[in-house]
C-alpha cells in the first residue's frame, strides 16, 4: 500500500482521536489540531521510512502525548480563567448531525465528566480517560502515555479516587427509551423555564441541583457554580425571561450525549449552549455556556449576551 494510500484509509480513526484529544483538552478547536497534527506525524513516519505495523495505535499514541504536552500550558491559562471553566460544547442536532466525530463522541463524554478530569494532572488524565472512557487494557494505555503497566495501574487507582465523588459513567450510551425519556424531559423543562411556571420546574429538578455557567468573562453568567433547588429554579425562570426580550430562544440538542438545548438570537446567530445531567429522572446539574470565545464552531455567534450589552450590577461576571 502506498503512503498515501496508508494515510487514507487511517483517516477511518479520525472519529476515535479526535473523541480522545477532546477528552484530554476539552477544547473542539484544539482536539481538531492535535489530530492533524498526529496525521503530519503519521505522514512523515512514512515519508522517512519508518516502519508502521499499528497505524491506529501509532495514531492514538501520538495524540495523547500531544494532548499531554497540550495541557502543560492550557492550565497556565486557565488559572487567569475568569469565572467557572466548562469545556466547549459538542453539539448534535437532528437536523444537523455535524461531523462523525461529534457522532461518536456524543455518547462518550458529558461536560459534567470533562470538568471532573480538570482535577487530574496530564498523565492521569490520559491514563483515565484511556482506561475509563475508552476501554483500553492496562498493557495499551502502558503503550500510549509510556509508562510500565504496574505504573498504569496505579494511576489509574489515585486518579479515580481523587475524583470517585459525584463521577458520572461515561463511555456507553442510554439506551434508546431513556434516551427518549430524557429528551422529554428536556423539553418540558425549557418549556417550564422559559414559560416562567416556577412549580413545574422545581418538580423537576434534584434537591441538590447544581448549576454552572461560563461567560469567560466576556458574556453575562454567574461567577460560581450555585446550589440549591430553590436558588437554581429562580435563576433559571429570571434568565430565560430576560433572554426572550432579545428574542432569543431554546432548540432542542444533544449536548456531549446529554439532552440540552443552544440558544439562538433572532436572527438565528448562537446566544449559548445548555446541557443537562438527569438522575433518576430528575435534573442534577445544568452546565450552561455563553462565553462567545467557546461557540464559534457552531456558527455565528449573537452578540445579546455579551457583557458590553448588558446592564452591571446583576451579578454576572465581570
Amino acid at each position: 500500500m502506498t503512503e498515501s494510500a496508508e494515510v487514507a484509509d487511517a483517516a477511518g480513526y479520525r472519529p476515535l482521536l479526535f473523541s480522545i484529544a477532546y477528552g484530554m483538552t476539552g477544547s473542539v478547536g484544539d482536539a481538531e489540531d492535535l489530530v492533524q497534527d498526529a496525521f503530519l506525524g503519521l505522514t512523515r513516519a512514512h515519508r522517512a521510512g519508518t516502519a508502521i505495523n499499528d497505524p491506529k495505535a501509532y495514531l492514538a499514541t501520538s495524540v495523547t502525548r500531544l494532548g499531554i504536552n497540550h495541557l502543560g500550558s492550557a492550565r497556565v491559562r486557565r488559572e487567569s480563567y475568569v469565572g467557572e471553566w466548562l469545556p466547549e460544547p459538542v453539539v448534535v442536532c437532528g437536523d444537523r448531525p455535524g461531523p462523525a466525530e461529534y457522532v461518536e463522541l456524543a455518547d462518550a463524554l458529558s461536560m459534567a465528566f470533562l470538568v471532573l478530569l480538570e482535577a487530574l494532572s496530564p498523565v492521569e488524565r490520559a491514563v483515565f480517560l484511556l482506561r475509563e472512557a475508552f476501554g483500553y487494557g492496562y498493557p495499551d494505555v502502558a503503550g500510549i502515555v509510556g509508562k510500565s503497566e504496574p505504573n498504569c495501574r496505579q494511576i489509574f487507582a489515585r486518579a479515580r479516587k481523587r475524583i470517585a465523588a459525584g463521577t458520572p459513567v461515561a463511555g456507553a450510551a442510554p439506551p434508546p427509551g431513556r434516551r427518549a425519556e430524557g429528551d422529554e424531559l428536556a423539553r418540558r423543562f425549557f418549556e417550564a423555564a422559559e414559560g416562567g411556571d416556577l412549580e413545574t420546574l422545581l418538580a423537576m429538578l434534584a434537591p441538590d441541583v447544581v448549576f454552572h455557567g461560563d461567560g469567560g468573562g466576556k458574556a453575562r453568567a454567574i461567577g460560581t457554580s450555585l446550589t440549591g433547588l430553590g436558588r437554581v429554579a429562580r435563576l433559571l425562570v429570571g434568565g430565560l425571561r430576560r433572554t426572550r426580550t432579545f428574542g432569543v430562544s431554546a432548540r432542542p440538542a444533544r449536548i456531549n450525549g446529554m439532552p440540552g438545548a443552544v440558544m439562538h438570537d433572532a436572527e438565528g446567530r448562537v446566544a449559548g449552549v445548555v446541557a443537562l445531567d438527569l438522575v433518576d429522572g430528575a435534573v442534577r446539574a445544568i452546565h450552561s455556556v455563553s462565553n462567545p470565545d467557546k461557540l464559534g464552531h457552531l456558527g455565528p455567534v449573537s452578540d445579546v449576551a455579551r457583557l458590553r450589552e448588558r446592564p452591571a450590577g446583576d451579578g454576572a461576571e465581570g
